[in-house]
């Protein structure tokens, strides 16, 4: 009889072959982590009378250790698998993806770029430099790099990373795939100028990210795609990224219409975002072919 309640208990907690918690829980555990993680931060700010605003690199260097130390944790003990088994295997090949998911962006950027101006949706206004002087340009587009490379290594270790591949050995992947793009979406509702149109479009830009990840088994690739992404998409082609509208080198204007162009969120909430994901999965396709899969 004593058993029935641990047998019980097993099947709720523990994995069939009982080597590990079930998907579900390893999930809330990173979760919790994550946020406890966060409450530290905060207190130690706190304590430290450090009440003013955070700098954009300092705070992007917090959420990297937050949200590395919390997913390292949780995978190391909770997974009871190695950190790299997420996909960050380093080796040439990491760093190959990472420039190819970068080109990949810039191409798919400044075609975006070229059909509103063709199109006549977007008005080039001037270069930044002819706004500001250069060295105050370098200096922002090169903070602006730093903090967008965070942004990239953050998002895809958390949702293609371990959103994805946890979903994925609880459930299948093709409802880990759904799941972790929609959530995706969602957590860029509560941002400037948001919609459930924007939240459509980062679901399709998830998928396509996800693509990367599962073409090559490893995170490099979306996570070169994802940076360069939001890099060029904002700080070079002056489209603002996610609803966020920060100077480029490119000073634009864009008076298309909403439903294609994304109004104020960016390019990301328009219906022209389809096409440019679809053309995405067909480049990863074709720079994957001869990738040697781990």
């Amino acid at each position: 009889m004593l058993d029935q309640p641990r047998i019980f208990l097993s099947r709720i907690f523990l994995t069939d072959d009982q080597s590990r918690l079930r998907a579900g829980w390893r999930l809330l555990i990173a979760v919790i982590l994550t946020g406890l993680f966060f409450q530290i931060v905060d207190l130690v700010r706190s304590a430290l009378s450090m009440t003013g605003p955070t700098t954009s690199i300092v705070g992007s260097l917090i959420d990297f250790a937050v949200v590395t130390g919390a997913i390292y944790i949780a995978r190391r003990f909770a997974d009871k698998r190695s950190f790299a088994s997420l996909g960050l295997n380093i080796n040439k090949q990491a760093g190959f993806d990472i420039i190819v998911g970068i080109t990949i962006a810039f191409v798919l950027m400044f075609l975006i770029y070229l059909i509103e101006y063709y199109l006549g949706w977007l008005k080039f206004e001037s270069f930044a430099w002819q706004v500001d002087s250069p060295s105050t340009v370098i200096t922002y587009i090169l903070r602006y790099l730093v903090v967008l490379i965070f942004v990239g290594w953050n998002e895809e270790l958390v949702y293609r990373g371990y959103i994805l591949q946890t979903l994925t050995s609880g459930l299948n992947l093709l409802w880990a795939l759904l799941i972790s793009s929609f959530y995706f979406g969602i957590e860029h509702l509560s941002n400037p100028n948001s919609s459930w149109m924007a939240v459509g479009g980062i679901f399709f830009i998830g998928l396509f990210f996800a693509y990367g990840y599962l073409r090559t088994s490893q995170l490099w690739l979306p996570i070169g795609i994802h940076t360069g992404w939001n890099f060029f998409q904002n700080a070079v082609f002056g489209f603002p990224v996610s609803g966020f509208n920060r100077p480029g080198l490119f000073r634009i204007t864009v008076s298309g219409p909403d439903l294609w162009t994304g109004g104020a969120f960016g390019p990301e909430a328009g219906l022209i975002i389809l096409p440019i994901c679809i053309l995405g999965a067909v480049l990863v396709n074709m720079y994957t072919k001869r990738h040697k899969i781990s």
